[in-house]
């Protein structure tokens, strides 16, 4: 079914948290509502619809998104340092992407013969009633590779049509600013990647 906001049709559906969950444990990806921009996911293992979707270059790597630092740092198939910790700590949750070391699965599946991983709790009440039932999700942001970031879920399903969205609607307005990112150095420190809305302080 077509759901109408406004004048303009969505053309995807929209699903509440406990059923778009289940669809990204089944394999399909959604987009929904950050603090920052939209988000296109799938599950870690789905990740390389991602890439499809958004038509992005291979070798651009992907986000994961968690509920809690928790269940990021233990994606990262290593113990985490306590200075990751520490900015986990400040920047959490929070429009700050941490890139840290990171081995496994997961991290094979989201940035495919690299050795690090992207990690970000968002500050979205509606993304974290999404991840708390999903688990961990691959991310980007919703707009094909080279196009304006999509701000609204109108504008993310005109661009990812018959992709799920996250219900209710519309979506709460976000920055419409990308996340900050910093990586942690392989001799130590952090490097600013991405400057963003949010600067850790010391950098």
């Amino acid at each position: 079914m077509t759901i109408k906001h406004g004048l303009m049709p969505f053309p995807s559906p929209a699903l509440g948290p406990s059923e778009l969950a289940v669809l990204l444990q089944e394999g399909s990806a959604a987009l929904f509502p950050t603090d920052t921009l939209p988000a296109l996911a799938t599950s870690p293992g789905q990740a390389n619809q991602l890439w499809r979707l958004k038509k992005r270059p291979a070798d651009k790597p992907l986000i994961l998104m968690a509920a809690s630092s928790e269940v990021l740092f233990a994606c990262l198939g290593t113990a985490p340092r306590f200075e990751w910790l520490e900015m986990a700590a400040w920047a959490w949750p929070g429009s700050v992407t941490l890139v840290l070391p990171a081995l496994g699965e997961v991290a094979e599946a989201l940035n495919p013969g690299g050795s690090s991983l992207g990690l970000r709790l968002p500050a979205s009440a509606e993304a974290l009633s999404l991840l708390q039932l999903s688990g961990p999700l691959a991310t980007t942001s919703a707009n094909i590779s080279g196009c304006p970031a999509a701000c609204t879920a109108q504008e993310a399903a005109q661009q990812f049509p018959g992709v799920p969205l996250l219900a209710p609607l519309p979506w709460p307005l976000a920055a419409g600013q990308a996340s900050t990112v910093v990586a942690w150095r392989a001799g130590g420190g952090w490097r600013v990647v991405r400057a963003g809305a949010l600067l850790p302080p010391g950098i």
